[in-house]
């Protein structure tokens, strides 16, 4: 049985690395020190929605029945397993500004506000 290298350490708290690196066919070792994915620092439940989001291809509605959770309990899934891999966060207030933005251009052109009007919902938008 394969086990996962843990991440962090158990005494200190502090970021653990790999120092060998093993063949399993012929015994060979590798003595360093050596990177690891943040991948591997998924615990056993984030691993298995990753495998399903891939499985899945991504499709959030497959990973619903899949899974058998809603919607949002799949995005909050996902937002906390991209906060996990470090890509969470920013992207996402990005995105949400800049739709914001959009709605308040829409409606300068629409003439449901004037331009100063846009100009304040512009400046609190960021």
């Amino acid at each position: 049985m394969e086990r996962q290298a843990p991440n962090q350490c158990p005494v200190c708290g502090g970021a653990t690395h790999v120092k060998v690196v093993a063949c399993s066919s012929c015994g060979s070792e590798i003595h360093g020190v050596f990177s690891q994915s943040p991948i591997s620092g998924l615990d056993a439940d984030q691993m298995k929605f990753l495998e399903t989001f891939l499985r899945c291809r991504g499709v959030l509605s497959s990973m619903e029945r899949e899974l058998g959770i809603s919607y949002p309990t799949v995005r909050s899934r996902l937002d906390a397993l991209l906060n996990a891999l470090g890509y969470g966060g920013a992207p996402d207030r990005r995105e949400e500004i800049a739709e914001k933005q959009r709605r308040v251009l829409e409606r300068l052109e629409a003439g449901e506000i004037t331009a100063d009007e846009a100009r304040q919902e512009l400046q609190g938008a960021r």
